[in-house]
């Protein structure tokens, strides 16, 4: 079994990290559109140019389904759009369903954070029209931590002080659950702790895309052996990852491993 996961960049690492714990046998091809990085500041037509022609690359190396990795990606393939594909593509988006099925019922607010282009879009405001019922989520757009993930920055002040200023205009006291709607997000998972007064409770899509991938190709047995039998690719653009690449690749598990 052969499963193609990209993203804009290296946030999606986080979303292959799951998907190495839950389909162990699987090989894995995992593609970072670094040329084009970031998306959330591009147009809807151009991030659509680059999907096909990612896919395309997927499907040339004859993969048995597809992640996007990226929540602003999936924003404008919509589900007409991927159905083109001969294989199963599973897109990701916002977890606002899932934070609101978990803490709706308890005090306080929402808030989704996400890119610049996902906050603008239809689907995602849909989407919180739809199971937002008591009018508790409000939405954040944190296009500087993709600069900062990119960069490999994660224990820089300039990250907290980007965080205050951008979540100046919000009452932080009143939110018991904060969504990571952008998988380079997740890197950064301390410094919502620090920002936020109380413990938060944060939330992502990951695990859920993962489960929606293996139902996809009918996989219901999550063996966890000791270690992998698959294989891995890393690609950044198109082109197989150098050495100082993969040892950045490296990194950034270790990271995600930490916050594991």
């Amino acid at each position: 079994m052969r499963v193609g996961i990209f993203d804009s960049g290296i946030g999606g690492l986080s979303v292959l990290h799951q998907a190495l714990g839950e389909l162990p046998e699987a090989d894995f091809i995992y593609y970072a559109d670094e040329k084009h990085v970031p998306y959330g500041e591009k147009t809807e037509s151009q991030i659509r140019e680059y999907i096909e022609e990612i896919i395309e690359f997927m499907l040339d190396r004859q993969v048995d389904a597809i992640v996007i990795a990226c929540n602003t990606a999936t924003s404008v393939a919509t589900k007409e759009y991927r159905s083109r594909f001969p294989v199963p593509i599973v897109g990701m988006e916002p977890a606002v369903k899932q934070a609101v099925e978990l803490y709706g019922k308890l005090p306080g607010r929402i808030l989704v954070a996400a890119t610049p282009l996902t906050i603008a879009g239809d689907k995602l405001h849909n989407l919180v029209e739809k199971v937002d019922r008591d009018e508790e989520v409000d939405l954040v757009a944190l296009p500087g931590l993709v600069r900062f993930a990119e960069k490999g920055d994660f224990q820089s002040d300039e990250i907290t002080d980007y965080l205050r200023e951008a979540l100046k205009g919000f009452i932080l006291e009143e939110y018991k659950a904060f969504v990571l709607g952008c998988t380079h997000f997740n890197y950064f998972k301390a410094y919502y702790k620090r920002i936020f007064p109380h413990s938060v409770r944060l939330v992502d899509g990951n695990a859920g895309t993962i489960r929606q991938l293996c139902r996809k190709l009918g996989v219901t047995e999550h063996r966890k052996p000791d270690r992998r039998k698959g294989s891995t690719e890393y690609f950044f653009s198109g082109e197989a990852v150098t050495e100082k690449d993969r040892k950045r690749i490296e990194e950034y598990m270790k990271q995600l491993n930490v916050m594991s």
